[in-house]
C-alpha cells in the first residue's frame, strides 16, 4: 500500500494540473466589447461565448501549448497560442464581410458563403440586433431576392424566385431540421408557431431548386432557422416590445411581443434549455369592397355584386329560371316569366368586419434536453415545440385560424459526421372557420335560398305589373326579400354566427376541422474523416402522412387518409489547388425520391466555383428537381362557394359528391329536380371555363372547349445558375442569375361540367350551360404550355463615411409563359418584376448608440390565387430604428417604426392593407 500511495497521488496530481483556465475579452478593432463571441480549443469541442461585455472565462482539460480561436459572425476569426495556466488573452477582431459568414444549407456542411456553390442568404445575432424591422421573421423581406407576402400581421409567406401563394407549398421552411410546415395545409406558416428570438442563431435561406441534397419539397427555396445550443449558450435572456398597429380601416391598436429563454449547463455531460413566447396585436383589417363581377362595381350597380371582402354575396341565381320554375308550380300566372330579365342576381352579404375580431395572438413555446455522454461532439437530444395562436389565413377563402394548435417531437443522434433524427408534427384546428361560408349560412339561416329568391322574383313581377320601371321592381324586389335579415351584432346574428362556425357541415355551417400528422426520418453521413481525395455525403429521408381533417378539407370523412414517400442522396465534393491565386471547388449531387402513387425521380447537380486570388469567386451550377403533387393537390375535396377544389389522386374522384338542384328550364326539358354529381366530373366531363363563358356571349356552341384534363403527376424543373461574388477593398458584390424551365407544371384550373348531357354532344350539355345547370371545378393537373423562368439579383455593399454601413441589391424575376394560347391555366408566379432594396446604419454611432434605415421597392404585379385575382400596385417601404446599449444592466433598448410614410400598401389580391407599426423594446443578455 505504501508503494501504490505515492504513485496515486502523482496521477491525482497530474489530474488536478490537467485543467488550464483561460480568461480574457474580446472587442472589436474600434474596442467594443463582441458579446455572443465564440471561444473554441483547436480541434476539441471545448468553447464558450463571451458575456455582455465580451470577457470570458474558459476552463479546458488539457495541459499548455494549445491553440485558442475567438470568431464572431461578420468578423474575421483571430487564433492565440496558449503556454500557461491562468493566461489572460484579449482578442481584437477585425470586421469582415457577409461573404466571410459560414453556412450549411448549401451542401449541408460548413462553408462560407465566399465559396458557396449556390446562392444563399442569411441572417445571424447581430443582424437580428440591428434589424429595423419588429421581429427576426419580418427581416427576412430584406434580404436579397426574397419576397415575404402578408397574409396577417402573424402569418407571413417567405418565397424567392416566383410562382407562391399563401399555400406556398413549393417552399420549405426548415427548424433545428425539423419541417415546420403544418400537416393539415401542407406548407409553413410563417412564425406563428415557429422559433423565439432570442433562441435564434442563425437563418439561412438557399433560393431555387435544391432538390438533390432536401427532396421533393425544396422545390423553390428552403428557409433554415437554427437555434442556440445550451452547451454553447447557457443562462437566461428575453425581450420585451411594446408598440402600436396602426391602419386606416382598424384604427390604432396595442402590439405586444414577450419572449424568454433559459438555458442551464449542468455539466459536461447535460444540458437543457426552455423557450415561451407571447405574441397579441390586431389585424390588418380587410375591407375591400370592389366588385368582382364587374370590375369596380359596387351592390347599387350591379345586381349581382359579389364584394372582395363581403361573404354571402356569392350566391346568386338567374332569376329568369326562378320565374319559369314558380310559373310551373303555379305561384305566378302563366306568361309572368316573360317579364323577368334574364339576369344573375346575388343575396346580400356581411363585410369581413362583421365575422371576425382580428384577434392576432400567437403562444409558443420549446424545449430540449442534451445529452454528451463522452464529453465530446457526441450528442443525443429530445426537442419539444408546441405553439398555438390566431390569425387570417387565406386560401381559396378567408379563414379566420382561432386557436390553431401544432404539435412537433423530435429525437436526433448527431456528432460533427452524422446525424439521425426522427420526428411527428401534428395539428389541431381549434375553433377555425371559413368567414365566406360564415356569411352565407347566416344568411340561410335567417332565409334558405328558395324562398329568399323567390319573394325577390315574385316581388319584381307584381312591381313589373303595377307600373314599376326596372330600377324600381328591383329595388322593391331586394327590399321584400331582406326583411327580417340577421343585421351585425343582433340577437337573430349572434346565434346562426355562433351555430354556423361550430358546424363542420358547409351546406350549413363553417367550422373548419383537422387533426393530421406526419411522421419524418432522416440520416446523413459524411465520410470526410474518413477519405482523403474528396468530402463524400450519404443520406435519406422517409415521410408518412396521416390525414385527417374530418371531410371539412379532405375527402377523408370516412377516415384518415395515409401514404408515404421516400429518398436517398449523395453529394461528393473536391477542392482542387490549380495554383496559388486560383482553387477550383468541384460538387456532385444526385437524390432518388419515390412517392407511393407515382414512378421515381432523379434529381442530379452539378457546380463548380473558382476562386481567384481570395477575392473573387466565379461559381455555376446545373440541376434539375422535381416537385410531387402535394396533398392537397391529391386529396381535396372542398366547395368554396363558386367552384369545387378537387384533388387528382384516382380513388378521390368519387371520394367527394353532392345533390344539386336542377333549374326550372332543366326540368322542362325533362332534367329530375336534383342531380348527384361527383367530383370525377371535373376531370372527365368537363368545358374549359373561357369556352363557357364565351359560349355565354355568343350563344354559339362552336365556341365550347372540351376540358377534361389528365390526372396531376410530378412537376420537373432544369435549373441554371451563374454567380459571382468578390471583394473590392471595402465593397462587397454578390450576383447570380438563373434560368428556369418546367416540365409538367403542376397548377390549377377552373373547369365547368355540365349536370346533365355529354361534354362535346352540342345538344343537353349545351342546354345545360345555357341553363345555369353546371358546376365549375377548381382542379390540379400539369400544363401543356412551356413554363419558363429567368430573373438576376446583385447585392451591394461598402462603408461609406468610415463606419457607416450602407447595402442595396436589386432583382429582376420574369415569367415566360403563353398565356394567350392557354387561358385557363394558373401559374401563380406572383412576383415583382422588379425588387430594390437598401439600408443605412452604424450600429457603433457613438458610444453604445446605433440607429439602422433599410427601404424596400416593389414593382407591381398581377396576383393569381383561388381567392381571386388582382393587381398589386406598386409600393414604397421605409422602415428605421435607433437602439442604446447599456453594458451594466446588459441591455438592448431599441425604438422603431415599419412603414413610416403611412402609405398603406398590400402584397396580395384580397388582404388587408398593411400599415404602420411603432415599438419600443428591451432585451436583456441577448448574447
Amino acid at each position: 500500500m505504501k508503494t501504490i500511495l505515492p504513485f496515486l497521488l502523482l496521477f491525482l496530481g497530474s489530474i488536478s494540473y490537467s485543467q488550464t483556465t483561460i480568461s480574457g475579452t474580446v472587442v472589436d478593432d474600434s474596442g467594443q466589447p463582441i458579446p455572443g463571441a465564440n471561444i473554441l480549443v483547436v480541434g476539441t469541442t471545448t468553447g464558450t461565448v463571451t458575456d455582455f461585455d465580451g470577457a470570458f472565462t474558459l476552463k479546458a482539460n488539457l495541459n499548455p501549448p494549445f491553440t485558442l480561436q475567438a470568431s464572431s459572425v461578420g468578423f474575421e476569426s483571430v487564433s492565440e497560442q496558449i503556454t500557461t495556466n491562468n493566461q489572460t488573452v484579449n482578442f481584437i477582431l477585425k470586421e469582415g464581410t457577409s461573404l466571410d459568414e459560414v453556412v450549411i444549407s448549401a451542401s449541408r456542411t460548413p462553408e462560407r458563403i465566399f465559396e458557396s456553390p449556390v446562392t444563399v442568404e442569411r441572417i445571424g445575432v447581430n443582424e437580428i440586433k440591428n434589424t429595423a424591422s419588429v421581429d427576426f421573421y419580418d427581416s427576412l423581406e430584406n434580404l436579397k431576392g426574397v419576397d415575404v407576402n402578408t397574409n396577417s400581421l402573424t402569418f407571413k409567406s417567405v418565397n424567392t424566385r416566383g410562382f407562391a401563394t399563401f399555400a406556398n407549398n413549393r417552399f420549405m421552411q426548415l427548424v433545428d431540421g425539423m419541417d415546420n410546415s403544418t400537416p393539415a395545409l401542407n406548407f409553413p406558416i410563417g412564425n406563428l408557431v415557429g422559433m423565439i428570438e432570442t433562441d435564434v442563431q442563425s437563418v439561412e435561406l438557399l433560393p431555387g431548386a435544391s432538390s438533390a441534397l432536401y427532396g421533393a419539397n425544396a422545390f423553390n427555396g428552403i428557409l433554415f432557422m437554427r437555434s442556440k445550443n445550451p452547451f454553447d449558450h447557457a443562462g437566461i435572456s428575453a425581450y420585451y416590445k411594446q408598440g402600436i398597429t396602426s391602419q386606416k380601416a382598424a384604427g390604432d391598436n396595442p402590439y405586444t411581443d414577450f419572449g424568454i429563454r433559459m438555458a442551464y449547463k449542468f455539466s459536461k455531460k447535460f444540458a437543457a434549455k426552455i423557450n415561451f413566447g407571447y405574441l397579441k396585436g390586431t389585424d390588418w383589417a380587410a375591407n375591400n369592397e370592389t366588385d368582382r363581377n364587374s370590375n369596380g362595381g359596387t351592390r347599387e350597380t350591379n345586381l349581382n355584386y359579389n364584394g372582395v371582402n363581403v361573404y354571402g354575396d356569392v350566391v346568386s341565381t338567374n332569376i329568369k329560371g326562378v320565374a319559369v320554375a314558380l310559373e310551373g308550380l303555379g305561384i305566378l300566372p302563366a306568361g309572368a316569366n316573360a317579364l323577368v330579365p334574364s339576369v344573375a342576381v346575388s343575396r346580400t352579404g356581411y363585410a369581413e368586419s362583421d365575422l371576425t375580431n382580428y384577434n392576432a395572438e400567437s403562444v409558443k413555446a420549446d424545449w430540449g434536453l442534451y445529452y454528451r455522454p463522452f464529453e465530446d461532439d457526441f450528442e443525443i437530444s429530445y426537442v419539444g415545440k408546441v405553439g398555438t395562436g390566431s390569425t387570417i389565413y387565406q386560401g381559396s377563402n378567408r379563414y379566420n385560424i382561432n386557436g390553431f394548435f401544432q404539435e412537433q417531437h423530435k429525437l436526433e443522434i448527431k456528432n460533427k459526421n452524422f446525424f439521425l433524427r426522427g420526428y411527428m408534427v401534428g395539428d389541431k384546428a381549434g375553433d377555425s372557420y371559413d368567414m365566406v361560408f360564415t356569411g352565407i349560412n347566416i344568411n340561410r339561416a335567417w332565409k334558405d335560398d328558395n324562398t329568399w329568391f323567390g319573394e325577390y322574383t315574385g316581388t319584381y313581377v307584381l312591381a313589373t305589373l303595377g307600373g314599376a320601371t326596372d330600377a324600381q321592381a328591383h329595388a322593391a324586389a331586394r327590399a321584400q326579400a331582406e326583411s327580417g335579415r340577421f343585421l351585425p351584432g343582433s340577437d337573430g346574428f349572434n346565434e346562426a354566427f355562433n351555430k354556423s362556425i361550430n358546424d363542420p357541415d358547409l351546406l350549413t355551417g363553417s367550422k373548419f376541422q383537422d387533426a393530421s400528422k406526419y411522421y419524418h426520418a432522416d440520416g446523413n453521413y459524411n465520410f470526410s474523416h474518413l477519405i482523403d481525395f474528396a468530402e463524400i455525403q450519404v443520406g435519406g429521408s422517409y415521410r408518412k402522412y396521416s390525414l385527417n381533417s374530418f371531410g371539412t378539407i379532405y375527402t377523408d370523412k370516412d377516415g384518415t387518409i395515409d401514404y408515404s414517400e421516400y429518398g436517398v442522396y449523395t453529394q461528393i465534393q473536391k477542392n482542387l489547388e490549380l495554383n496559388e491565386s486560383l482553387e477550383l471547388k468541384l460538387t456532385g449531387s444526385v437524390r432518388y425520391d419515390k412517392s407511393q402513387f407515382f414512378d421515381g425521380f432523379l434529381s442530379p447537380r452539378i457546380s463548380a466555383g473558382l476562386t481567384v486570388n481570395n477575392n473573387h469567386n466565379i461559381r455555376a451550377s446545373v440541376q434539375t428537381g422535381f416537385r410531387n403533387p402535394t396533398t392537397q393537390d391529391l386529396f381535396i375535396g372542398l366547395d368554396a362557394g363558386p367552384y369545387v377544389l378537387i384533388g387528382a389522386a384516382p380513388d378521390n374522384l368519387d371520394r367527394y359528391s353532392r345533390s344539386y338542384p336542377v333549374s326550372g328550364p332543366g326540368q322542362v326539358i325533362g332534367q329530375p329536380s336534383s342531380i348527384i354529381q361527383s367530383g370525377r366530373s371535373g376531370y372527365e366531363n368537363s368545358y374549359t371555363l373561357s369556352s363557357a363563358r364565351a359560349l355565354g356571349a355568343t350563344g354559339n356552341p362552336a365556341v365550347l372547349e372540351i376540358a377534361n384534363p389528365d390526372l396531376v403527376k410530378p412537376e420537373q424543373v432544369t435549373s441554371g445558375e451563374i454567380g459571382y461574388r468578390g471583394k473590392f477593398k471595402n465593397l462587397t458584390v454578390d450576383f447570380s442569375a438563373y434560368y428556369n424551365s418546367y416540365k409538367d407544371f403542376i397548377s390549377q384550373a377552373t373547369v365547368v361540367s355540365p349536370l346533365y348531357g355529354t361534354v362535346g354532344d352540342n345538344s343537353l350539355s349545351v342546354a345545360a350551360l345555357a341553363n345555369g345547370d353546371t358546376q365549375a371545378y377548381n382542379i390540379y393537373t400539369n400544363s401543356l404550355a412551356e413554363v419558363n423562368s429567368y430573373g438576376a439579383s446583385i447585392g451591394l455593399s461598402t462603408k461609406v463615411l468610415r463606419d457607416f454601413d450602407l447595402s442595396g441589391s436589386y432583382t429582376y424575376a420574369k415569367l415566360d409563359f403563353d398565356r394567350v394560347k392557354y387561358p385557363d391555366f394558373v401559374t401563380n408566379f406572383n412576383t415583382p418584376e422588379h425588387k430594390f432594396k437598401a439600408s443605412f446604419g452604424n450600429d457603433n454611432l457613438f458610444d453604445n448608440f446605433g440607429f439602422n434605415v433599410s427601404y424596400r421597392f416593389s414593382d407591381d404585379y398581377y396576383w393569381e390565387a383561388t381567392f381571386g385575382n388582382g393587381v398589386v400596385p406598386e409600393f414604397h417601404t421605409v422602415d428605421a430604428q435607433i437602439n442604446l446599449r447599456v453594458p451594466s444592466l446588459k441591455s438592448t433598448f431599441k425604438v422603431g417604426g415599419t412603414n413610416l410614410t403611412g402609405k398603406e400598401y398590400f402584397t396580395a389580391f384580397g388582404t388587408g392593407f398593411i400599415g404602420s407599426m411603432y415599438y419600443v423594446s428591451w432585451t436583456i443578455n441577448n448574447l
